[in-house]
């Protein structure tokens, strides 16, 4: 382990030393729980949405009634380029 440290409100470093006493675990061991726990909400939030990217990949590939996008991006840069 790494040591290092951190900064708490009064607040937060009362009800750690409670939340401490009343678990029966170090004030270390509570605030390395809540990281890995932040850690793993945070990965999991990140693999969530590239599966949801992956699942939406190519979903209208098939699709023969949408306009072509590089047209429709042409299109409006001319329309921009117009109006400069």
């Amino acid at each position: 382990m790494i040591r290092t440290q951190i900064y708490l409100t009064k607040q937060e470093r009362k009800y750690l030393n409670l939340l401490s006493q009343k678990i029966g675990k170090s004030q270390s061991a509570l605030i390395r729980e809540a990281i890995d726990q932040f850690i793993k909400a945070h990965l999991k939030a990140r693999d969530d949405h590239q599966a949801a990217m992956e699942a939406a990949k190519g979903l209208w590939a098939d699709r023969k009634d949408l306009s072509n996008l590089t047209k429709i991006r042409k299109e409006l840069d001319n329309r921009l380029k117009d109006t400069e």
